[in-house]
């Protein structure tokens, strides 16, 4: 990287962890700790909600996604802007009114020990995975960047974040991540017009989305109802509001989030921010995605983006078998350029009888380099068995490093790593509340000080730091970040969803009916995940169903045997 871009990136991340730590250092209570004294803003809470979210695997894997299967991605947050207004309107008053610092302190108050145990532990095991995968994706960053070992930078990355979580708490993480989504959307604001700005001088903005729909990379809505798609407005509608309901009203990185809001009024307002923006954002992030695809229509992209991997492969010895792969890649690429500008001048001339041919000849060309890049993969797979040569998270990177000029690319790096600490710090923060109040303070210890609580909060910080870094050296083995981390989140996000909904809408059931019917669809939801071919987004529809027909079931049996 160029020195302006070091100087960029070191500052910026510098200034976020400095002035987070400085503004909250001297964390002595549990009460400021892990809730921020509950004196956040709306704008703090909807911006940290937002930042939690939004890991670097958003920014990193996203554009990615759009790249290679188009914008139907975007249709997985239709349900969320539902979920924030069911969320408004039950969740945040019972939350506050309670004056919880976990969610599944609600669930013992409603049910038992043994439920608020179970919510809690599904709880810790998904979110300290996921962990892993907000820590793995700016790695991938650094380690293509400097060609560091993707392992060390696992380690440095959450070194960093484990360090001003500890010291500043809830405090720390809702100030910096003010900070860190100030630097994303200016980063990627500057990513999306520089992509335009680098296009031919006659190729507009228009034909490249000419081009990208003709790609069919624009496939923003998809109304048919096809259970077996992963993305369609149906699944997005439904399994996206399961899955948000769930995501922001039972787990505790979210909960957490604004449960550090001053009333119910700027909790709720956090909330329903997040529900108006969250889908303009994703959708200006995707089509970066298939902006950046039409630019490497007039511009040669790597036979593979993994650049790492690739060398990898030609000091194995497969340098000739690689070479004669580029050689026939460039030729197919001059010949798909060609077609994009021939697409181009039809659409300039609005001949219709040519801009139909021209884009059957471009989507051939296209296809035929796509073929080319297979033949570049067996060969990496031949000379690294073992390696992962899905390269959809590497290629957004290669663009920022090729193209951008000094400056924006430390800038968009800062925005990478800036996002990945924003969510990795919330998802530990999360951790070690959950840790120590549903399970530490509720059944191990539960006559310690404010600071012996505050002093096991941080210990436990550590080691749900030291967990998913431990996790994110497997994390590069799961393919698309993106798809991976929701899939992870699914199989328990249904379920959990599931146990609160009975504990809010269903009042005559009791615990033992709901504790097995939860434990029955955790089973079932795995089975799912491992010998059928169901779409992720409707384990959590299937989940959450499961535990309140199961539980409610369950309920009328128990009740008539006692009645026997």
């Amino acid at each position: 990287m160029h020195l302006l871009d070091w100087l960029v990136l070191g500052g910026t991340m510098t200034f976020i962890i400095v002035y987070g730590v400085w503004k909250n250092r001297q964390q002595n209570t549990i009460e400021s700790y892990l809730r921020g004294n509950r004196e956040a803003k709306w704008l703090t809470v909807a911006l940290s909600i937002m930042a939690t979210q939004a890991s670097a695997i958003t920014f990193l894997s996203a554009p990615g996604q759009a790249y290679t299967d188009g914008m139907r991605f975007v249709q997985f947050y239709f349900g969320l802007p539902i979920a924030m207004i069911v969320l408004s309107v039950f969740f945040v008053p019972i939350y506050h009114k309670l004056n919880v610092y976990t969610a599944y302190e609600f669930l013992e108050k409603r049910f038992d020990l043994k439920t608020r145990s179970l919510a809690a532990i599904l709880f810790l095991t998904q979110r300290g995975l996921a962990a892993g995968f907000t820590i793995f994706a700016p790695s991938l960053v650094l380690s293509s960047i400097l060609g560091w070992n993707v392992t060390l930078t696992n380690i440095i990355i959450g070194i960093l974040v484990i360090i001003y979580t500890v010291i500043g708490g809830t405090k720390a993480v809702n100030q910096t991540q003010k900070l860190q989504m100030g630097v994303i959307f200016v980063g990627m604001l500057a990513a999306g017009i520089m992509v335009v700005q680098f296009l031919p001088e006659h190729v507009s903005f228009g034909d490249s989305l000419h081009i990208a729909g003709k790609m069919g990379r624009l496939n923003v809505v998809d109304l048919e109802f096809d259970p077996t798609s992963k993305y369609n407005i149906w699944s997005g509608l439904i399994g996206g509001f399961f899955l948000a309901l769930s995501y922001f009203g039972t787990d505790q990185s979210q909960v957490q989030r604004y449960l550090s809001g001053s009333s119910i009024a700027q909790s709720r307002l956090g909330l329903l921010f997040n529900g108006m923006i969250k889908i303009p954002m994703q959708f200006l992030i995707l089509l970066i995605g298939a902006l950046v695809y039409v630019f490497f229509f007039f511009n040669q992209p790597p036979v593979f983006f993994n650049q790492v991997l690739l060398n990898e492969a030609r000091e194995k010895g497969f340098e000739t078998e690689l070479q004669k792969i580029e050689n026939a890649y460039t030729d197919a690429h001059q010949q798909k350029q060609a077609a994009a500008l021939q697409l181009v001048d039809a659409l300039h001339a609005d001949n219709q009888a040519l801009i139909e041919t021209s884009t059957i000849t471009l989507q051939e060309k296209a296809q035929q380099t796509e073929t080319i890049r297979g033949e570049a993969i067996a060969v990496i797979k031949q000379a690294i068995p073992d390696a992962d040569t899905n390269d959809t998270n590497y290629i957004f990177l290669s663009f920022v490093k090729k193209y951008l000029a000094p400056g924006l690319v430390g800038l968009l790096i800062a925005v990478i790593l800036s996002a990945s600490m924003s969510s990795t710090a919330s998802e530990l923060n999360a951790l070690a509340s959950t840790s120590v109040i549903d399970i530490y303070k509720r059944m191990i210890h539960s006559n310690g000080s404010e600071q012996h609580y505050v002093r096991i909060s941080k210990l436990m910080t550590i080691f749900w730091g030291c967990y998913a870094i431990l996790f994110s050296m497997y994390a590069n083995r799961l393919g698309t970040l993106i798809e991976a981390v929701n899939i992870l989140g699914s199989l328990v996000y249904g379920v959990i969803l599931g146990v609160f909904s009975v504990a809010f809408f269903f009042k005559k059931v009791g615990s033992k009916a709901v504790f097995i019917a939860a434990i029955i669809a955790e089973a079932c939801i795995l089975g799912l995940y491992f010998f059928s071919a169901t779409p992720f987004l409707w384990f959590n529809v299937i989940g959450c169903l499961l535990v309140i027909g199961i539980s409610v079931i369950l309920q009328a049996l128990f009740k008539e045997k006692s009645l026997q």
